[in-house]
């Protein structure tokens, strides 16, 4: 425990010779593969850079172990939460992006949109309560105050400009 509060590179090296390698054998019962060295590597650093705050009860050896385990189990919680999103996220857009129709659609629905917003304004409010908004042309000619023929001709002229306008 000395060599924690030795301040020379030499004592840092030897703690890391020390006790590397059986808290890295140590880490790999929780955590495979190379995770493990740098889960060792990091408490390694930890361990010498907050040596003079650090206030170890039991032995340098204890600390360490104890402390592998549970970077270890917070590493397997992080995992398994980083699991379970990604499987909810794959779960919520799963075949969304298989499906080559789910790109033509988008595109096609923003073509329409923009169509729609290119309409002048009377046009535009008419045929947005008549296709969107599911009004009757007698309840959207009472809404804007014009006549029953006035609305169907609006319709009419807006279906003719978006055909136009959305001609491959």
């Amino acid at each position: 425990m000395a060599l924690l509060y030795d301040d020379s590179n030499e004592a840092f090296k030897q703690l890391f010779v020390q006790y590397y390698s059986p808290l890295c054998e140590y880490a790999s019962r929780y955590v495979p593969g190379e995770e493990t060295e740098e889960l060792v590597q990091e408490l390694m650093l930890y361990l010498w850079e907050n040596r003079k705050i650090l206030v170890i009860e039991s032995s340098l050896r204890s600390y360490l172990f104890t402390a592998t385990k549970y970077r270890c189990l917070n590493m397997l919680k992080k995992q398994q939460f980083h699991r379970r999103v990604h499987s909810d996220l794959q779960e919520k857009t799963k075949g969304r992006f298989d499906d080559p129709d789910y790109y033509l659609m988008n595109d096609l629905e923003e073509q329409l949109r923009n169509a729609i917003n290119q309409l002048p304004e009377n046009y535009r409010r008419t045929f947005a309560l008549s296709r969107m908004s599911h009004y009757t042309n007698i309840q959207i000619a009472q809404l804007l105050g014009v006549s029953l023929k006035t609305v169907e001709y609006r319709i009419t002229q807006s279906l003719k400009i978006l055909r136009h306008k959305l001609k491959p």
